[in-house]
């Protein structure tokens, strides 16, 4: 796994690796000021100017302290937005980064179909819907986890990203019970896999090539995987 990786990594400047990498970059980015940029609108609509404390008076610049906190919280949620971040990037730019690798890398391998767009998507917004879901009801887990709770954390998104992963990778190959049937075979290697997927989303900017280097990591595992 780690050589999958180094693979990936090493192909990092090529022209179509850089080209989905740019592109990722700018629509995370711009969740992210779009989350942001609402949170500042409830801010203004619901923070009052000042408050009344008893004893003390008025106190004004409630809603700039908000404003800066808001910020702090938009860094801390980053970590948690990047997953399904990641799960949709999968449907969208899957393709090309996986047919980049096996050029390089695999170039025996005959060329194969590009899946339907509309099919990819689906699975992508269904991944999207089950990360959220699940990570909203795991909360309670974080928090009652203490100074565990980046474990929990990875242990989770690693199994739900090396699953989805996997699969969307192998699809394109073995069609879908095809790597259902080499998923279930290998599903301890794919979830530590997945691990070290969801172990650097948790890291800021970081976060931001993980996406693209998880496709191409998949794509080495997959073929590694699929020879055994």
């Amino acid at each position: 796994m780690l050589t999958a990786f180094l693979k990936s990594l090493g192909q990092i400047s090529d022209p179509r690796f850089l080209r989905v990498l740019l592109f990722g970059v700018a629509l995370t980015l711009a969740l992210l000021v779009g989350v942001y940029a609402g949170f500042l609108t409830l801010i203004e609509w619901f923070a009052p100017e000042t408050i009344e404390i008893p004893f003390v008076g008025p106190v004004g610049g409630i809603d700039t302290l908000l404003s800066w906190g808001s910020a702090l919280l938009m860094i801390g949620l980053s970590v948690f937005l990047m997953v399904p971040v990641a799960s949709a990037f999968s449907g969208l730019f899957l393709e090309d980064v996986a047919r980049a690798v096996e050029d390089r890398h695999y170039p025996e391998l005959p060329p194969v179909p590009r899946l339907p767009l509309a099919e990819s998507l689906i699975d992508a917004f269904n991944f999207f819907a089950l990360l959220v879901a699940v990570n909203i009801v795991a909360l309670i887990a974080f928090i009652m986890a203490g100074p565990a709770a980046p474990l929990v954390f990875w242990a989770l998104n690693g199994f739900l990203l090396g699953r989805e992963y996997f699969t969307l990778v192998a699809m394109r190959r073995l069609g879908r019970q095809g790597a259902k049937d080499l998923r279930a075979r290998h599903r301890g290697r794919i979830w530590i896999a997945g691990i070290m997927m969801a172990a650097p989303l948790s890291v800021p900017l970081v976060n931001l090539v993980i996406p693209v280097l998880g496709v191409a990591t998949f794509t080495h595992l997959f073929h590694r995987l699929n020879r055994a």
